[in-house]
């Protein structure tokens, strides 16, 4: 499955869920200098040399942020405007678990995490008056309002580019600064320093002494179930090591380790319970917070790797993971945290899965299967059998990505067939796996690591209620839903801006538009926020007008649950929640340096200036007090980009003069514009006024009153294989059969018949029109079977001889308790079981022949039969193919090409014929062997593809085509059988000696010769003898007579021991004339040169020659050693004219041989033999010497 759970939430405008989930259990991540980094694409030799030739930017930049903000204050104070920044980042889909995340990355694949906006100030940005600039040397004016801060550098980091920040929480006051330089040219960490904070950031100790004044950290990770174990990794291109720490960072422990650590993951509930994923694919696990490892398994996929979950899985230490089996296949195992032995290894999901498919999340598991190029998503609720996910049946989904399970129901986002650019959003019943249709042409876009990112958004704190941005007629909108996605409207825009002029903004030609991003970075704020303290208030930046758009970007907010919203800035600010939602802190985002931030005590109604700082800042990113009742925030930054890490701790204590009491706050009702009854309840509030300044502290908790309602049609959503008509009523799809829904019945239970509408989960109303909506039980009936689906486990057609083939066998309707089932495997073996519950992980079998399979299952009860068929293609891997074909072919007359496999049974298979220079039409059979005839003289090509399931193999022969030519065999001293090691290359570089010591010897021209080496041992040649075109040409009489000639001079020097060679000192080979010629024996004159003794003398021993050559290469097909002779349907070709014979000893050598090697391989085993993964056969290039 293409798809990736994120979080037990809908995430706030993303996807994917794992990155704050990462950060909610580490609170630790990175972020990077922004005044270092000017633009998203940063070098460090670039800024340095950028920067230095700014002298504005050295010598005035502090004070030109300082006289642009005081401008930037006074307009705000004319105009009662401010500005927020939209990061325009979102959470991605793999991000590293349980660890800190990188955020960018740049254009050459380094990663960076950036809370910087993308550009830095041009030289004009940064002129100011001389006015501005003694306003601004002049110091803050008397009537400046301050918060109480303290600012402290960390000296000796000003080349430092990123930092890593854990704040303990948990009434600790401790935190902990890793800072470090990132070469992205080296793309590791050259330098780091930590720091360790026991005041709340007003002051650090540094700590590299204590970690080995060399070390170089690269990772700050901390234990979810206690703040005070935090874990620091080494950089390991230095050494592999963890330091461990069980007092908040006060002292450490060092470990060496014998991995390299990508990422961690630990148990939700067990503190030193870790799970290690390791560079090259293996996975560790420690059950003493690191100290010591154990392996778990190899070929883990990537971030496919879980904890149990108490309640569901029987073991607590146990781990579901997904393990490679091959590049297209894998494998969901379960097995024990410290004993993960085949014996005690699970395999929920019968056969294989596709690779990165597996997701656990919550009380489901998803898998993908691919079949015939077509996905098929299974799930399993409750660690219960798998089903396939019933989407409408007409979704035909290209794309499938699984966004929450929480409570109890699963959210789909599918990239339909028709879509490229949006998903629908599918929702599910209990089970997750019958889907309906919430919301179509949901806008995505693809993250900086190619992760899916969709527009939806859950706000927090209202159950139920979501934003969404879809796409329709290409114009973006944004829309709101208050139950789950039942229903969706779009917003209403403000009535007034914020100079108060009216806007006329009318629906639906005109509404409101956010951008619903959520950063991934917990130091800088995203486009949109809400929290669980502040129901009903929600800040986002956006546009009005008939679509969203990126310019003009202003930022809104809504106290009463998106019913009304209100504008408060023109410009891109970040928003804050300061004491749960009881103060919002703003602060500019600008690629200035700033020291003033913004507060508002009446949910965003009235701003005041506060400076934080003497001295401007470049902001890098803000960390608040863990939890929602933030009252101590630290700012990070650098003075300049030369500067060391300024961190200001901000103390907004000191601004609350008391704390609430009753009297400060108020009841707010829920509501969707006058409704109040949503989700099948009346929620009614307990929030502070929004006159109220005050402290609402730690001990505050959101109540909430609830009144139940009656229910009524909206609080019921379409059913599956039901759609909502334009009058709102649902009901059945055209494609839909209402009887199927009962397929699982057993005869004497009953079923829940659908009425066409299902409660939307998590509604609580009652009464009403509950009892007429709600599916109603009734007893299954008696029904034959019908819909009996047969397929393989790894949903293919083809499988492996001599491997189990696992059959899976569905019913849709039917009883399936009293249905029994037969399967035929179609190789005369068949098994009957007596129910379809009997066979739910499957029937394997294992077939002992290659072949076409017909297999057929059988569904039988006493109302009738139902059968489903498949056909199933046993291969073996076709591991080598040798195409036969002549060296020398004679012009006009018909050769044979035969391509030769081994093993010589594979399968079905195809050839690919391309002949000489017919590249473009090729020849394609089913037959291994074609007839073919040369018309040209001249060297040509023949190359066949020989195709065998998922395998294609090819093979290449250049043939020289001439109409007369003589040819004869030769044979060697022994010695050189020695040395030859029977590869081509060998071949082709002996024949090239070969024919050079004839040439040598007799003077032939080298245009006359030809000479190949025979494959095998003992070590065999053939020359070819070709007429000279000059003396010949035009007088066909003369060619035979001109071929004789030759043929005697060479064999005579053959005879004489005239050719010899030396292969290397003192190695001397000598070679003889042959009388067993290798050739097809062809006649290729009309006037016979020999005497007819002579003549049935040379046919006998053909005849022996072509018994020996047929029958060696039917018993050892696919094997070169004697592929290339001539094939042996060219039988009418003569032997030389005039033969010379050689010594009976050569000859009788040949033969004795060739029958040693007939026996040999008639002693081989028949079947399908695996392939041999350290040979590699290459493609043998013609052996003949031109």
């Amino acid at each position: 499955m293409n798809a990736e759970v994120s979080s037990k939430k809908w995430h706030r405008g993303a996807l994917w869920l794992t990155l704050l989930a990462a950060f909610a259990v580490n609170a630790a991540a990175e972020i990077s200098c922004r005044s270092c980094q000017p633009g998203s694409k940063w070098r460090a030799q670039e800024l340095r040399l950028k920067f230095d030739r700014e002298e504005v930017w050295k010598n005035g930049g502090a004070a030109a942020g300082a006289a642009e903000e005081e401008a930037e204050a006074a307009r705000l104070e004319r105009s009662g405007q401010v500005s927020q920044v939209s990061s325009g980042r979102r959470v991605r889909r793999s991000a590293s678990r349980g660890g800190p995340v990188q955020q960018n990355r740049n254009a050459s694949g380094e990663r960076e995490e950036s809370t910087a906006s993308s550009r830095r100030a041009t030289r004009a940005e940064l002129r100011w008056s001389g006015e501005e600039r003694r306003a601004a040397a002049a110091g803050p004016r008397p009537e400046e309002l301050k918060v109480n801060s303290s600012t402290f550098a960390l000296t000796g980091d000003s080349s430092h580019n990123q930092a890593m920040v854990h704040w303990s929480g948990q009434n600790s006051s401790v935190i902990l600064m890793l800072t470090k330089l990132f070469d992205f040219n080296l793309n590791s960490v050259t330098e780091s320093s930590l720091w360790r904070s026991t005041d709340y950031g007003a002051t650090y100790q540094k700590l590299n002494d204590k970690v080995g004044a060399k070390t170089i950290l690269s990772y700050l990770y901390v234990s979810p179930n206690n703040k005070r174990k935090i874990m620091l990794l080494t950089d390991p291109e230095v050494e592999s090591s963890l330091l461990i720490s069980s007092d908040e960072g006060a002292t450490y422990q060092k470990y060496r380790l014998n991995f390299y650590i990508l990422s961690l993951l630990f148990h939700p509930e067990q503190e030193d319970w870790i799970l290690a994923y390791s560079h090259d694919q293996k996975l560790y696990s420690s059950v003493e917070f690191g100290r010591r490892w154990q392996l778990v398994h190899e070929r883990v996929a990537p971030n496919r790797f879980y904890w149990s979950k108490m309640g569901l899985d029987k073991e607590p230490g146990l781990i579901h993971l997904e393990t490679s089996i091959s590049e297209g296949q894998a494998l969901y195992v379960t097995c024990k945290l410290q004993n993960c032995t085949d014996a005690n290894k699970g395999k929920p999901f019968p056969g294989y899965i596709d690779p990165n498919s597996l997701v656990v999340q919550d009380e489901y598991v998803f898998v993908q299967v691919s079949s015939g190029g077509k996905p098929i998503y299974y799930v399993s609720a409750k660690r219960d059998i798998f089903t396939p996910m019933k989407l409408p049946k007409y979704t035909l989904p290209k794309d499938l990505h699984v966004i929450s399970t929480d409570e109890n129901r699963v959210v789909a986002a599918v990239r339909e067939w028709n879509q490229n650019e949006t998903y629908n959003l599918y929702v599910s019943d209990t089970s997750g796996v019958f889907y309906t249709l919430a919301l179509e042409n949901v806008v995505s876009s693809m993250g900086p690591e190619g992760n899916v990112m969709v527009d939806l958004y859950e706000v927090a704190g209202i159950k139920g209620m979501f934003l969404a941005n879809r796409k329709t007629d290409n114009q973006v909108k944004t829309y709101i839903t208050y139950n789950r996605g039942r229903d969706w409207r779009l917003l209403q825009a403000p009535s007034k801006d914020l100079r108060g002029n009216n806007i006329h903004c009318i629906l639906p030609y005109c509404s409101l538009h956010l951008h619903l991003h959520v950063s991934a970075n917990p130091y800088t704020s995203g486009n949109i926020a809400s929290r669980e303290s502040a129901p009903g208030i929600i800040v986002a930046s956006g546009s009005i007008g008939a679509e969203l758009t990126a310019a003009n970007v202003s930022v809104f907010i809504t106290s009463d649950a998106g019913n009304t919203w209100r504008q408060i800035f023109d410009e891109e600010y970040a928003v804050l929640y300061l004491d749960q939602g009881g103060a919002l802190v703003a602060i500019r985002h600008t690629p200035l340096p700033i020291r003033h931030l913004w507060l508002s005590f009446d949910e965003g109604r009235q701003w005041n200036k506060y400076s934080f700082t003497s001295t401007p800042l470049f902001v890098d990113g803000v960390l608040g007090e863990p939890g929602e009742e933030t009252l101590i925030m630290t700012i990070f930054g650098h003075v300049s980009h030369r500067s060391e890490w300024q961190l200001v701790k901000i103390d907004f204590r000191s601004i609350f003069n008391r704390r609430c009491t009753e009297a400060d706050y108020q009841t707010w009702h829920l509501h969707n514009q006058g409704e109040p009854c949503l989700m099948g309840v009346k929620r009614i509030y307990r929030k502070l006024r929004p006159t109220s300044r005050c402290v609402m502290g730690k001990t505050y908790l959101v109540t909430m009153t609830l009144a139940p309602c009656d229910c009524t049609e909206a609080d019921f959503e379409c059913d599956y294989g039901h759609e909502r008509r334009m009058d709102g009523r649902c009901t059945p799809a055209f494609w839909f059969h209402p009887s199927s829904m009962s397929k699982s019945c057993s005869t004497g239970t009953s079923f829940l018949n659908s009425t066409g509408y299902r409660k939307v989960v998590s509604n609580n109303c009652t009464a009403g029109v509950s009892m007429e909506l709600t599916a109603r039980r009734q007893l299954c009936p008696v029904q034959a079977p019908k819909g009996l689906h047969l397929v393989t486990g790894e949903g293919t057609l083809t499988a492996t001889l001599g491997t189990n083939v696992t059959f899976l066998v569905f019913l849709e309707e039917g009883d399936g308790a009293r249905t029994s089932i037969t399967l035929d495997f179609g190789d005369g073996h068949a098994l009957t079981y007596s129910n379809v519950s009997s066979i739910e992980d499957g029937i394997k079998h294992v077939y002992k022949s290659v072949g076409i399979y017909r297999v057929t299952a059988t569904g039988e009860n006493s109302l009738g039969s139902e059968t489903a068929t498949l056909y199933l293609h046993v291969t073996c891997q076709l591991e080598h193919i040798h195409l036969s074909a002549p060296f020398v072919a004679v012009r006009n007359k018909e050769v044979n090409l035969t391509a030769v496999l081994w093993p010589s049974q594979v399968g079905t298979v195809t050839y690919i014929w391309w002949i000489g220079n017919n590249t473009e039409q090729p020849v394609i059979s089913l037959e291994g062997s074609v007839a073919h005839t040369f018309s040209q003289d001249g060297v040509t090509t023949v190359t066949v593809q020989v195709s065998a399931g998922n395998i294609i193999l090819q093979d290449r022969k250049i043939i020289s085509v001439h109409e007369y030519f003589r040819s004869h065999l030769l044979a060697f001293s022994s010695n050189l059988d020695e040395h030859n090691p029977d590869v081509a290359e060998w071949r082709l570089d002996m024949s090239r000696v070969i024919k050079n010591s004839l040439i040598k010897a007799t003077g032939v021209r080298e245009d006359q010769l030809l000479v190949t080496v025979l494959p095998g041992t003992p070590t065999a040649a053939e020359f070819f003898l070709l007429p000279d075109k000059r003396l010949t040409e035009g007088k066909p009489e003369k060619n035979w007579a001109h071929l004789d000639q030759l043929s005697e001079v060479l064999l005579a020097a053959l005879n004489q021991n005239l050719v010899q060679f030396s292969l290397r000192p003192g190695v001397q080979v000598t070679v003889y004339a042959a009388h067993l010629s290798a050739a097809p024996l062809v006649d290729t004159s009309e006037n016979h040169s020999g005497s007819a003794m002579l003549m049935l003398l040379s046919v006998v021993v053909a005849g022996l020659a072509v018994f020996v050559v047929y029958k060696f290469k039917r018993k050892i097909p696919g094997l070169n050693v004697y592929a290339q002779m001539q094939n042996e349907k060219e039988q009418e070709m003569t032997s030389p004219a005039n033969p010379v014979e050689a010594t009976a000893g050569s000859q009788r050598d040949l033969v004795h041989s060739l029958e040693i090697l007939d026996t040999e391989f008639n002693s081989r085993p028949i079947g399908c033999m695996k392939p041999h993964v350290h040979v590699k056969f290459a493609t043998e290039l013609p052996t003949y010497i031109v």
